[in-house]
């Protein structure tokens, strides 16, 4: 099946046999976003000489003038043609997924779930080294067999037709995703969105999965310390500087999605700077997205985004996930993502950079069974994409004990 994608499609001829899919899109939507880029209205600059107001004029005009002279989305899009790819209807909606088994039949099934503004692709570099792990300097007992799906809503997945698409439907689908696939023993890992979903399937306990991990801990106490020490404090300032001055992506994601996806859609300045702003915020760098992604790296990303059209559909799922009913360090909590001290074991790598970093006495309130925590020494909120080898390293380490 080859995809052919100008705007929104319906999959209608998705079943739920597994069908292996190739990308291939149109000459004439390639060419339509170049005529966008060259007709931009561009605003005047900022009042700032930093990001403090958000992406200023300067780099956002580096960006896009790259995008539309010197990026080729057709290198991108071999490589990708290049990993097993497959679609198959899961609770009605058509689910896309790379599926990239090692040559050690005896590896360990992975299943990693993204975030938002990453997708898939934020795995391509890690999973090379996840499943043949030998080339690059591993031991081959440490493969995995790699599943990629992309979420409900993001790339070539079906865009759900009905409310109720949060992390733990996309868990359960998840479950369903592995099952078909033979799987009955696995392991699962997420950041950002992924995170929850992984905390959800974890919390939903399946009989195959036998631990899960995040490099997102969505973990705060029952109850906050009246006097925090060194690290709950840096933990809590976290969250206030988060919740008062870093939430207005998300506070227009969780509650008027719709509304944002119309500039998202419609124009590619509009969906490339919402994007660029949380790779500078959000990624392990000296001021610049750039020192931590390629500008390529990063368009890959949001033309996957453009291309498919799901820059609304995306968004639909922070309002599925947290709407306008969750605030301040409730956002972090687990109730974002399925609630319950979970029994199934858990892990995190902490990069960082991230977002928050909570104390392990946290994680150790909400896990009832902490097998693995570790900080490393580079990396920020994309983990997998930014640090493909400390990833790789940390999944190897981390789910080293649950090997037959």
């Amino acid at each position: 099946m080859q995809g052919d994608f100008k705007g929104p499609k319906p999959y209608s001829d998705t079943t739920e046999e597994i069908t292996p899919f190739e990308v291939h899109i149109s000459q004439e939507a390639i060419d339509d976003l170049k005529l966008r880029l060259s007709l931009v209205r561009w605003p005047d600059r900022e009042l700032v000489d930093d990001w403090t107001q958000g992406v200023p004029l300067a780099a956002a005009q580096e960006l896009i003038a790259y995008w539309k002279d010197k990026y080729d989305w057709r290198v991108f899009e071999d490589r990708l043609n290049s990993f097993p790819q497959f679609r198959t209807k899961i609770d009605g909606v058509g689910i896309y997924f790379i599926h990239l088994r090692s040559k050690n039949e005896n590896a360990l099934p992975l299943l990693l779930s993204h975030g938002w503004p990453g997708s898939i692709i934020e795995f391509l570099d890690a999973a090379e080294r996840l499943t043949d792990p030998e080339r690059f300097g591993g031991k081959a007992e440490d493969s995995f067999h790699v599943v990629i799906p992309s979420m409900p809503g993001y790339g070539f997945s079906d865009k759900p037709r009905d409310l109720g698409w949060n992390p733990g439907r996309i868990a359960a689908a998840w479950t369903q995703l592995m099952e078909r696939l033979g799987y009955d023993r696995f392991v699962a890992q997420g950041g950002d969105w992924g995170s929850a979903v992984t905390t959800a399937l974890a919390s939903q306990a399946p009989k195959g999965l036998l631990a899960a991990h995040v490099n997102l801990p969505m973990v705060v106490p029952a109850e906050i310390p009246a006097n925090p020490n060194e690290e709950e404090a840096h933990a809590l300032a976290s969250i206030n500087l988060f919740v008062t001055n870093k939430t207005g992506y998300a506070d227009e994601m969780n509650t008027r999605p719709q509304t944002i996806g119309y500039a998202l859609n419609d124009s590619p300045v509009a969906l490339a700077t919402w994007m660029y702003e949380k790779f500078q915020e959000w990624t392990d760098n000296d001021g610049r997205p750039e020192d931590a992604l390629t500008q390529d790296q990063m368009l890959n990303d949001i033309s996957l985004y453009w291309f498919t059209s799901t820059g609304t559909s995306a968004s639909r799922l922070y309002w599925e996930g947290v709407g306008a009913t969750i605030q301040g360090p409730e956002f972090f909590s687990s109730a974002r993502s399925g609630g319950g001290r979970i029994t199934i074991p858990m892990g995190a790598s902490l990069f960082p950079a991230e977002t928050y970093i909570p104390p392990r006495e946290w994680a150790e309130q909400a896990w009832e069974n902490l097998f693995y925590w570790n900080h490393v020494e580079a990396g920020g909120h994309f983990a997998a994409f930014e640090q493909p080898a400390i990833f790789a390293r940390e999944m190897a380490e981390a789910f080293r004990q649950f090997r037959v």
